[in-house]
Order: C-alpha cells, then sequence, then structure tokens
C-alpha cells in the first residue's frame, strides 16, 4: 500500500514541486492538491489521505486556522511548510503546538527549490508520518511537582542571575516532536536548581532562536539560544543554534560553551551525539543525560560514553514520544537508568539532583 499524501499550497509551482518530489518515491503517491485551507479539509473529506502537506500561509483559509481545524475534528499527521522568517520560525512553533507532526523549510530561493536535501527530508517525514498515530491535542495533566529533601539553594534573584559553580551538568537531545516536549519539561524546571543545562533539538538556523525566546517566556529558569563562549551558570538553559553543534570544554574550573560550525554528526548539526561526546570527553559523573522523542539514533551514542563516565541516563517512554527513534535506540543500548513519560521527565531529573 502507498502512503497517499494530499499537498496544500496556494502557489501551482509549489504544489507542482512538492507533488514532484512525493511522486519520485515508489513507496509514494499524490492523491490531490488543494490551494487553501477551505479546499483542504473538504479534500481530507473526500480522500482520506495518510498524510498532509500543508503551506501556512495561503488565502481564504491560512495553514494555522486549517490545521487546528483538521486537529480537532479529524486529526491525521500533517507536515508544515515554513518560510525561513522570523514570522514564519514563530508560526511553525504555533502550528506544532496545535498538533502539527512537523515542517521542513520553504527555500529562500526559486533556485534552490527541489534540492536533493529538501526531498529526502520531505520523504523521509512523510514515511515516518505516515507510522504515527495521531490523535487531539490535549492537555497534559501534571504530576505533583517534586520536592527535594535537601536544603535548597538561595534562590538567584532574577532568571538572568546565576553560579558558574554547581552541583549537576542536564543535557537533553531531541528532535521531531520536541518542541511541545520540551514545553512539557523547561517551563517546570525551577529557577534555583542547581544545575546549569544544554539542549539540542534538531531544528534550522533562525528557528531555534525562536523556540528559546518562547520556552524563555514560559520558563522560572532562564532559556537562551547559546553563543560562543557562554559561561554555563545555574537556572540558565543554553539551547544550541540551527547551524551549530553546542560543545562543552573547562575552563577555570567553569564549564564553557563552544559552538562548532563544521560538518555535521550523527546526520545532524546541531546534534545531540556532538554535544554528548564534548560532556563524555570532560570526564565529570554529575552528568543528567535525557534523550527525549525523535527520529533516527542521534545521541544514542553519546549517551553511551555519558553513561560510561557514571553520568545518569533518563530516556522518553514510546507511548508519550511523536517518534520513538532517539529513545529506542538509546535504550537498545542498555545505557539508560530510567525510562519514564514526558510528563514525569522533570521529576525524574530532580529525583537525579539527588544522587
Amino acid at each position: 500500500m502507498k502512503i497517499r499524501v494530499l499537498v496544500v499550497d496556494d502557489s501551482a509551482f509549489m504544489r507542482k514541486v512538492i507533488s514532484d518530489m512525493i511522486g519520485s518515491d515508489p513507496s509514494c503517491e499524490v492523491v490531490d492538491v488543494a490551494r487553501n485551507g477551505e479546499e483542504a479539509i473538504e479534500k481530507i473529506k473526500m480522500h482520506s489521505p495518510d498524510v498532509v502537506t500543508m503551506d501556512i500561509e495561503m488565502p481564504k483559509m491560512d495553514g494555522l486556522t486549517a490545521l487546528k481545524t483538521i486537529m480537532e475534528t479529524n486529526p491525521l499527521p500533517i507536515i508544515m511548510l515554513s518560510s525561513l522568517t522570523k514570522k514564519g520560525a514563530d508560526e511553525t512553533l504555533k502550528a506544532l503546538d496545535l498538533g502539527a507532526f512537523d515542517f521542513i523549510t520553504k527555500p529562500s530561493s526559486l533556485v534552490k527549490v527541489s534540492t536533493p536535501e529538501m526531498k529526502e527530508e520531505l520523504l523521509q517525514k512523510i514515511k515516518f508520518a505516515s507510522r504515527t498515530k495521531v490523535s487531539k491535542p490535549t492537555i497534559s495533566v501534571r504530576p505533583k511537582p517534586f520536592v527535594s529533601s535537601a536544603p535548597q539553594r538561595q534562590s538567584v534573584g532574577t532568571k538572568a542571575e546565576g553560579s558558574p559553580k554547581f552541583k549537576k551538568l542536564i543535557a537533553i537531545g531531541t528532535s521531531t516532536g520536541g518542541p511541545r516536549a520540551l514545553q512539557e519539561v523547561v517551563p517546570y524546571i525551577p529557577k534555583d536548581i542547581d544545575a546549569g543545562i544544554v539542549i539540542v533539538q534538531h531544528m534550522p538556523p533562525g528557528f531555534t532562536k525562536s523556540l528559546a525566546e518562547r520556552l524563555d517566556s514560559m520558563s522560572q529558569i532562564k532559556v537562551k539560544e547559546a553563543e560562543d563562549g557562554d559561561v554555563i551558570v545555574a537556572g540558565c538553559a543554553y539551547l544550541a543554534p540551527g547551524d551549530a553543534h553546542i560543545k562543552v570544554y573547562k575552563q577555570a574550573g567553569h564549564f564553557m560553551i563552544k559552538l562548532d560550525h563544521g560538518e555535521r554528526v550523527s546526520g545532524h548539526k546541531p546534534s545531540v551525539d556532538a554535544m554528548m561526546y564534548s560532556i563524555a570527553d570532560l570526564r565529570d559523573q554529575n552528568v543528567v543525560g535525557v534523550i527525549m522523542t525523535g527520529m533516527g539514533a542521534d545521541g544514542a551514542d553519546g549517551l553511551k560514553r555519558v553513561k560510561e563516565n557514571k553520568g545518569y541516563v533518563i530516556a522518553q517512554d514510546e507511548e508519550s514520544c511523536v517518534v520513538f527513534g532517539m529513545p529506542k535506540s538509546t535504550i537498545k543500548l542498555g545505557v539508560v537508568d530510567k525510562v519514564v513519560s514526558l510528563s514525569n521527565i522533570t521529576n525524574e531529573i530532580m529525583k537525579a539532583m539527588e544522587v
């Protein structure tokens, strides 16, 4: 059975380009196209596609409005097409909140349309999306917050303040489904946590800044897009920018951030493995590694090294993952200390702080 795809875009040119990419794979077929959200909703009723590709900016009914309606009435995997702009990044994060499976970026010029990389990314995401069970977005029920029995570090005055000396280094890696998943973890970390935090989320340049700002606005801790030379301080999370690996090193007893613009690692830049390798090389035992929803295996080998250096490893469980690829690959290596649901990851991190 072929994967049946509906292509939604107001541009006839883009409808043709996307359709040709999908049609080039023998396991996929385009069942129809639509010019706006209204048409998309009607054609979903007609064809019951397995996957939809949806442009965000369209006349009559835009992609976000259509997505919201579809997820409330007839949920199915939707891959958004986003422009490489600040507005496009913000709208994409809204789409992921509303239940979109994932997104790909539209090329910045017609010359770059239909590149082999774009085609490979689109087809890979369509195939993963077709195997994903989609349901209506729900508001999660949080467990009771973890209460430490240990004396609390004095609360920092503002989110921007914090000590460069701390008890633990927390490293989080995620991909498909990650932006929504991070919103279920980071905002629940207490501002006086005695730890520095580094995060890799697979995303293009520009999108990571919007994600960092969004997480920061929701969180007790400070969240920022990492910059080269940042000194990691307690109560602050540093998100790898979309075009660089985030690496951690020690200088004068402090943990520092180096941004590496070199080759992809494990197929990605930023790469979870690249971050974890650098942390494992520090041979510091006070590390908590967390692997969350995402395609593939990025992070598994890096966390194996972290575990070999007596770090503590947490993985998200299959039921709460959008895609169980990265956690599954890590669990298979036998290096995970605890497998927990998304809503319990923050509590598990806080428990690991006591170890």
